[in-house]
């Protein structure tokens, strides 16, 4: 019976079952029916490991939250010797760690930056964001992208997908606005009547799988807000902490954005924690009236000293020396992969390790994710665009367990080709 100290069950089958029963049946059918019926149990490193035993190299991070590897070991004890003095803390009054881990961040931001606003989420640090734009324009309208990504909470995911926005009622057309990415004369359509609170993006859309701005798109953007008095804010919460190959992503642009959200992996998965980081222009509401967020879990105490280790991680010469290591294998490997299938795996989307691995059916990174979790291996489908497998490896990733990566993706591609091929006709040809 695996026994985890406060609780127990007796079996695999048992945690899914109960799983469908109190917690989220559409989630758990969804992955056992797509053969995915993973139950993670142990993890270090890069390493997951299912309930049952089976080993996983992850590729998927939780959407980046494992950049520095699953309980890495710094992080933790950080967090150990942190539980000796400090809890989450009081979020009304001053703090010893919130002060500190603010401080760090605004000293590796880009310029302009110089205020730190807590979260306990990606999802209510988006809505912060989106609260300050419009105070500090007295606007309300926010542009997006289509088929972008920001979250589930209450403005977040006006922000996002029709999908997870109409749901719950949140598709606002008249406040917020999606307009295609890399399309220079939609954005400028959209902002040019002057109207628009903030234009929020990530840096690289990551539920989209990925796809790369168009040289010189970011630029163009922040050159159209500057000129209709328009906030930009850079959703880093997948694209920074290093995944780029530098801290920030947006940075590679040479844009100085006027809000910077980051999230996931800032606390090296141990802890909750998301950040907001504003210029001076944005922060008027923290002098006017420093109540008018309340977070009692944003920017709790344990989670600031995670984040801080992290963060000196991420930085480290030797960090952004190994990215740059592993980048280059990925891309030198993915085309030696795709000579092999050039009529499959059609085409990489890279930018440091934040990878999109295309393939050529409409529900191509299905078949993918599904053989390279038979084969070892977890990564994960886009759901805005399932020709498209999120490949997402930690920045701290050491070369033999890359070797090995790569050799199973290599296989996983090869069963998922053949089992594609083997579907009738009209179900191999892509949409």
């Amino acid at each position: 019976m695996p026994d985890y100290g406060v609780f127990s069950f007796d079996s695999k089958d048992e945690v899914l079952a109960k799983s469908k029963e109190f917690w989220n049946p559409g989630k758990t059918d969804f992955w056992i029916e797509s053969g995915v019926p993973l139950v993670i149990d142990r993890r270090e490193g890069y390493l997951i490991y299912d309930m049952s035993g089976k080993r996983l190299i992850d590729v998927h991070l939780n959407g980046g939250t494992y950049n520095v590897g699953h309980r890495n070991p710094e992080v933790v004890n950080a967090v150990m010797q942190a539980m000796q003095h400090f809890d989450i803390g009081n979020h009304h009054f001053p703090s010893l760690a919130r002060t500190a881990l603010a401080e760090a961040l605004i000293a590796t931001a880009p310029p302009g930056l110089t205020k730190v606003i807590y979260g306990s989420g990606g999802g209510e640090a988006i809505d912060i964001a989106l609260k300050t734009a419009r105070h500090a324009t007295q606007r309300r309208k926010i542009v997006s992208i289509q088929k972008g990504y920001h979250g589930h909470t209450g403005l977040a995911v006006a922000t996002g997908d029709d999908r997870f926005a109409k749901l719950f009622l949140s598709d606002s057309p008249e406040e917020f606005v999606h307009v295609p990415f890399n399309d220079h004369d939609a954005m400028h359509d959209a902002l040019r009547a002057g109207d628009v609170a903030a234009v929020i993006m990530e840096t690289i859309p990551a539920t989209f799988g990925f796809p790369l701005p168009h040289p010189g798109y970011l630029e163009t953007v922040k050159q159209l807000c500057e000129q209709y008095g328009t906030l930009y804010i850079a959703d880093e919460v997948q694209t920074g902490l290093m995944r780029t190959g530098e801290l920030w992503g947006i940075s590679k642009h040479g844009i100085e954005p006027d809000m910077l959200v980051t999230g996931k992996g800032l606390s090296g998965g141990l802890y909750p924690i998301s950040a907001v980081l504003v210029s001076e222009r944005c922060a008027g509401w923290l002098t006017e009236d420093g109540f008018g967020h309340i977070s009692t879990f944003g920017g709790a105490e344990l989670g600031c000293i995670a984040a801080m280790k992290t963060l000196e991680i991420c930085n480290r010469p030797e960090t952004r020396s190994m990215v740059h290591y592993i980048s280059d294998f990925m891309a030198n490997a993915m085309r030696s992969i795709q000579a092999r299938y050039p009529d499959w795996f059609i085409g990489v989307r890279q930018n440091g390790v934040v990878m999109g691995l295309e393939f050529d059916h409409p529900r191509g990174a299905n078949f993918v994710t599904k053989h390279l979790y038979e084969g070892g291996v977890w990564a994960i489908f886009s759901t805005l665009d399932p020709r498209v497998l999120q490949f997402k490896p930690g920045i701290l990733l050491h070369p033999e367990l890359a070797e090995e990566l790569i050799e199973r993706v290599q296989v996983a591609i090869g069963k998922a080709w053949d089992e594609v091929r083997a579907l009738p006709r009209t179900q191999r040809i892509a949409s």
